[in-house]
């Protein structure tokens, strides 16, 4: 019998894209649909367009459209899926998500939460903070926002998004 391989989000990248969504992994819902941010209670759609980074607001089933905006999405972890401390430690791919940005060479890449940007700086979630981070020559500008998962409620702002539009404004 074959080994059953869990379902996974594609990555969506192309060199040169003005940004790159990276989370930490896909949420049981968008596993199980195959769409970034799918479950109805995730602010992300809304957030994207309510700070002005999309014309829009778009559906989580048409992530892929974002790519002729010139965003993208990608995740930590490809294989695991849940809420951040549901993830396995051994399915995060720090590694193999550098050689994506060095690859694909985005302008700017932004964490959808303080965890993913943890895991990815190696430090912890206190440590981090929201909005656009200090400058590493070596990487796109990165920015960190805080999670739109229903979950995370009670650290929700729209700020950074904002923050994080005005940037990708000046991309153009």
């Amino acid at each position: 019998m074959p080994e059953v391989v869990p379902h996974r989000l594609p990555d969506q990248l192309l060199p040169n894209l003005r940004l790159v969504f990276v989370g930490t992994a896909a949420s049981t819902r968008s596993a199980e649909l195959g769409h970034y941010y799918a479950h109805p209670g995730n602010r992300f759609w809304r957030a994207l367009h309510d700070s002005g980074i999309t014309p829009r607001r778009y559906q989580p089933s048409e992530f892929a459209s974002l790519i002729e905006l010139g965003i993208g999405f990608t995740d930590l972890s490809k294989s695991g899926a849940g809420m951040d401390h549901q993830i396995a430690a051994e399915t995060i791919d720090v590694p193999g998500f550098r050689e994506k940005i060095e690859k694909y060479r985005p302008r700017t890449i932004a964490f959808t939460s303080k965890k993913a940007a943890s895991l990815f700086y190696g430090r912890s979630s206190a440590a981090i903070s929201l909005g656009r981070q200090e400058r590493d020559e070596s990487l796109p500008e990165i920015f960190v926002l805080p999670s739109p998962s229903g979950a995370a409620s009670g650290s929700w702002t729209i700020e950074p998004w904002r923050e994080l539009a005005e940037w990708i404004a000046r991309l153009h």
